[in-house]
């Protein structure tokens, strides 16, 4: 069987109050979630991130974990840190998975994005504990908006000096999120400080964060509307399944796109089907041109002459340069700052609508769940 990349949405339930994520309105019921049942029929995989939601909501993850750790090469787990005492006996028992806490910026800006009271020393508390236990595999996730992007290079300071992972992402819009509104209003202010933090990952000599600059170059790209720079080949070699054991792509698309249901077909009939096959022939006219680490990663292994070309451009070509990047390397970039497009053009370009309510891809009886709970409090 064909080894893929994987990720495992084990729960829409969630503690964080994000602003730029409703899906803690949206959860899923815990009877409704993944089995250790379904999680036996995912095939082999060389990397498999589990998610949420947040994942430590739910008490029996040291047991999905131990299934997945039988048929995945990798695995790196997504969470808020704030359930450290789980996070931590988890550790004890798979010192060789990666941990990736989500901090959006400094003490009070993470706690004002994400709406953790006390969030961001819970995480960063977490950090400090998984690195004295010696996990090697451990770091920082940030989601760059305008409230937060002028400590972007500052949360890659802090984690370089503990010697941690540290991954971007931009704002998104997407079922997965239930939301449709998310938009970068400043873009060249937050396109200026992925350029300082990309300036920054090319002077260091980790080849590991010359690859990373390429990617943090593709977020300004994609923050600017413009076509992705490595093709897409989610519901190819890698997929996402979520709590309901519905197989989708990617969760950046606007509604869920259905490959199969592993609950009620094993996994080959679910991925050679010819609804998988019709999924596949939306991924291939897909207009969203995400760049999310999930899609963006299998791409630049697949396709590594070109990040490499970039690479070697940017950090051996410019040898004895301070500086080594500019935004305005990009046209996109140039032509607006030259007045030659305007913010309205780059606005439709994005995926965000003001004029939408986002679809929230959760099962009809968690839905009418949440229904009837409104009703109560109201």
């Amino acid at each position: 069987m064909k080894k893929l990349n994987g990720t495992v949405i084990v729960t829409y339930r969630c503690n964080a109050r994000c602003n730029m994520c409703n899906r803690y309105k949206a959860p899923s019921r815990p009877e409704e979630e993944l089995s250790l049942e379904v999680i036996r029929k995912l095939p082999p995989m060389y990397f498999t991130n589990i998610t949420g939601g947040e994942p430590f909501v739910r008490t029996d993850l040291k047991e999905i974990v131990r299934e997945l750790d039988k048929k995945s090469d990798r695995i790196v787990i997504s969470t808020n840190g704030f359930f450290t005492e789980r996070i931590i006996d988890l550790c004890k028992e798979f010192p060789h998975i990666g941990i990736r806490i989500s901090i959006e910026g400094l003490e009070e800006t993470n706690n004002k994005i994400r709406g953790l009271e006390d969030g961001f020393n819970r995480g960063y508390t977490t950090l400090k504990k998984l690195v004295s236990m010696g996990m090697k595999d451990v770091g920082f996730g940030m989601t760059v908006q305008d409230a937060n992007a002028k400590e972007l290079v500052d949360l890659y300071q802090l984690s370089d000096d503990m010697n941690m992972e540290f991954a971007t992402a931009s704002l998104h819009n997407s079922f997965y999120f239930v939301e449709a509104k998310n938009i970068i209003h400043d873009r060249p202010m937050v396109a200026r400080e992925f350029e300082n933090l990309i300036n920054e990952l090319l002077r260091s000599k980790s080849p590991k964060k010359w690859f990373r600059a390429y990617f943090n170059h593709g977020l300004i790209n994609y923050i600017y509307g413009q076509k992705r720079l490595l093709p897409c080949d989610m519901s190819f070699d890698t997929f996402f399944i979520d709590p309901y054991g519905d197989v989708m792509p990617c969760n950046g698309t606007k509604n869920k796109k259905v490959m199969g249901n592993l609950k009620s077909q094993t996994w080959d009939e679910l991925w050679h089907s010819p609804q998988a096959e019709t999924v596949r022939k939306q991924v291939r006219s897909c207009e969203r041109n995400c760049w999310m680490i999930g899609s963006v990663s299998p791409a630049m292994h697949k396709y590594i002459w070109k990040p490499a070309w970039w690479v070697f451009r940017h950090k051996f070509l410019s040898l004895g340069k301070k500086k080594k990047y500019s935004m305005y390397e990009n046209k996109i970039v140039r032509d607006y700052r030259d007045g030659k497009v305007k913010k309205e053009y780059l606005d439709r370009c994005s995926t965000c609508d003001m004029n939408v309510e986002a679809e929230d891809g959760l099962s009809e009886t968690s839905r009418e769940q949440i229904k009837a709970k409104c009703k109560e409090n109201c």
